[in-house]
């Protein structure tokens, strides 16, 4: 089994349970975020590296994901509302076929950065456990807060944890 067959499949599995479960967490004990190479839909590949020294958000979904199709726009809305402020949204698609993802985006109009994964190990780097989920990351590079699913509350905390972040140097 492809590395990232056994991904989709994980996270397959789980979105059953972010469906009925969303969550969040607060890192008390910052972690490094991986530094994961992703593929933009046109261009050069890209490192989260690449972004030390904003406040990201990678967010993993996929085209099937019931809830994804809620949050997508309240992201897009967010990196909308703070881009200029030193903030990025790096929404990271898991679909198995490009297509399916080409046809979501095509109904969907977005201005954040849309990135592809085709070896599947992203989701494994930061342990993806369901869809949606998301990571945000300080300027220095830590993972400061976890989201799995997706709900008003959860987009109205994405908020507060962006202003906080930003807010630090």
């Amino acid at each position: 089994m492809t590395t990232k067959r056994r991904a989709s499949l994980i996270c397959s599995a789980a979105t059953a349970v972010a469906i009925m479960f969303t969550g969040s967490a607060s890192a008390a004990d910052p972690k490094p975020a991986p530094n994961v190479t992703l593929q933009p839909a046109q261009g050069a590949t890209v490192r989260l590296a690449d972004y030390r020294g904003k406040v990201v958000l990678v967010d993993f979904w996929a085209s099937w994901c019931i809830p994804c199709k809620v949050s997508f726009p309240a992201l897009d809305a967010l990196y909308k509302e703070f881009n200029a402020r030193g903030f990025e949204v790096l929404a990271v698609n898991l679909d198995e076929r490009r297509r399916d993802a080409d046809a979501f985006l095509a109904a969907r109009p977005h201005a954040m950065p849309i990135l592809f994964d085709p070896k599947g190990a992203s989701p494994l780097a930061f342990d993806v456990k369901g869809m949606p989920s998301s990571f945000l990351i300080d300027r220095a590079g830590n993972i400061r807060f976890t989201h799995m699913g997706y709900s008003d509350t959860i987009g109205e905390k994405y908020r507060q944890e962006i202003v906080q972040l930003l807010a630090e140097r």
